[in-house]
């Protein structure tokens, strides 16, 4: 199949490009942007005028919740809901139930998403310890040869700081990536919102700003210790970004994402108590919103992410302290990313949409994010003219434990392509 996508305004941030022409799609690849091909001949036209052109999104950080928890969504539910919003590849962390720590299941996997229909490319990462137990080193050299992009024992604690060493040492050793969510266990010790004024006051149980930054302190020291490539993951306080702005400053081997939500949203907005908005890490205070900006603005921050955790609506009707975390953000990542070029957090489109493409695939080598000769054809027409408020109800997503209920959005995805294919 042939196609031909004619007069958008192509943004292809690893390109520097931003400006409007065609683009010409033979099967599977990008045969041209530009000018045509010799004897090419569109077996169909997509005319993108007065639209937009773009990637297709790369989310670092979503869970399916397949297999183990598909009462509250599916890798069919989910995939579908990801390409209706123009996100074209997803990495997913190993706390399925059972854990990504064997190659059997990461096949399973793969097998579902082909029998949805492949409507986006889903990348597994493989657990460090076995069951993620945090005791015992899982095989890395099988996982990475079953196609694990990176490994990560998620939020699940580590027996000692030597298991945790010699866990970075093995997958350095592998030449893997390492995903860490700066997380210190007792810390949190069952806390449910960020600790300041708002818990005081409503009397829920805190969660320091220690509970990250000791832990991120450590880590880092071990990836001094190690030369592990490591990337941290969901970032929520200003000394967080000190911390590795530094670490880069020191050539150390290291990248950071934040997820979405928290660049929009505080620890007061969950003064109503909306369990919506209970996610881990928590909502930080103003201050650390603000320096997460400024960390995506100067390069601190390589990447954004959704975050993204479906729950169904029992695990959100509880008591606050006793609901279950996260937001299913699949749906909002597109249209809050150009609210942020809306607020001009970044001096140009290219540099916001290089955080939710180009720059999570080259960091976990995947081939998306450009739109150029030979690459996949990942692609998605944007409407950035168009005015709609956010309603979980209109959630593509099985999840609608959505925090932006409400909030006004200027950009939708129109047509997404993965691989060439249309995906409806």
């Amino acid at each position: 199949m042939k196609t031909l996508i004619r007069g958008g305004n192509l943004i292809d941030p690893a390109s520097h490009t931003d400006g409007i022409t065609d683009v010409y799609i033979d099967n599977q690849l990008i045969a041209a942007v530009g000018q045509a091909p010799d004897g090419f001949e569109p077996d169909q036209i997509i005319d993108a005028s007065g639209k937009l052109l773009i990637p297709g999104l790369v989310d670092l950080q979503c869970r399916l919740r397949e297999p183990g928890h598909s009462q509250k969504a599916t890798i069919d539910s989910e995939t579908r809901a990801a390409a209706s919003s123009g996100i074209t590849s997803l990495c997913i962390p190993p706390d399925t139930q059972p854990v990504l720590d064997h190659s059997a299941v990461i096949e399973l996997i793969h097998h579902r998403n082909q029998k949805s229909g492949n409507r986006c490319h889903v990348y597994t990462i493989g657990a460090l310890t076995k069951g993620l137990h945090g005791e015992e080193l899982s095989n890395m050299g099988a996982l990475k040869d079953a196609s694990c992009v990176a490994l990560s024992n998620t939020l699940s604690p580590f027996a000692n700081n030597l298991v945790q060493r010699r866990a970075m040492e093995y997958a350095a050793g592998q030449g893997m990536l390492i995903v860490i969510q700066p997380y210190d266990k007792a810390l949190y010790s069952n806390g449910c919102a960020h600790e300041g004024v708002l818990t005081t006051r409503l009397g829920l149980p805190p969660i320091p700003e220690a509970a990250e930054t000791a832990a991120l302190a450590k880590d880092i020291e071990l990836v001094a210790q190690t030369g592990a490539r490591t990337h941290f993951g969901q970032l929520s306080c200003a000394r967080s970004v000190d911390m590795i702005r530094q670490a880069k400053q020191d050539g150390l081997p290291v990248s950071a994402d934040v997820s979405m939500h928290q660049l929009f949203l505080i620890d007061r907005d969950i003064d109503l108590f909306d369990t919506n908005k209970l996610t881990i890490p928590p909502l930080r205070g103003e201050n650390d919103r603000d320096a997460l900006r400024e960390g995506l603005q100067d390069g601190t921050i390589d990447c954004i992410c959704s975050d993204h955790q479906p729950q169904d609506i029992d695990a959100k009707l509880q008591p606050f302290p006793s609901a279950e975390p996260g937001m299913s953000t699949l749906d909002t990542l597109l249209p809050l990313a150009f609210r942020l070029i809306e607020e001009r957090l970044f001096l140009s489109r290219l540099e916001a949409l290089a955080r939710v493409t180009i720059n999570p695939a080259r960091i976990f080598n995947l081939p998306a994010g450009r739109i150029a000769a030979g690459e996949l054809a990942d692609m998605v027409i944007v409407d950035d003219q168009c005015h709609y408020q956010c309603d979980a109800k209109n959630f593509v997503s099985a999840g609608r434990n959505t925090g932006f209920q409400g909030w006004d959005f200027g950009a939708r995805a129109v047509t997404t392509l993965v691989a060439g294919r249309i995906i409806e």
